[in-house]
């Protein structure tokens, strides 16, 4: 037997939450400077409780070949990757493109 999502009452296999939580997701994407003029992406706006953000950093950080981190429910990647982190959103992980803001 499997086990029941306590949100959607579905199965894990089919669970809809995180599809869900994805269209109401208002997500901004912006790069600042750090120590020695590199640019960092930064990525907030993220619910931690509704997407697994540890696995969508390990999934940017492969597609970007680039490090990264999570501070404070905050995602960095390391480098400048703002539209291709859009891209990548709306593309691979079905982020709809009207809820990421570019700054």
């Amino acid at each position: 037997m499997s086990e029941i999502c306590t949100t959607c009452g579905l199965p894990k296999e089919l669970c809809v939450c995180e599809s869900i939580a994805k269209e109401t997701q208002k997500v901004q994407v912006s790069t600042i400077k750090k120590k020695f003029g590199k640019l960092h992406t930064i990525m907030t706006g993220l619910d931690e409780k509704e997407i697994d953000i540890k696995d969508l950093l390990k999934k940017l950080k492969g597609e970007f070949a680039c490090g990264g981190t999570i501070k404070d429910g905050v995602l960095e990647l390391q480098g400048n990757h703002k539209e291709g982190v859009k891209r990548f959103l709306t593309k691979k992980m079905g982020f709809p493109p009207d809820s990421i803001q570019l700054e």
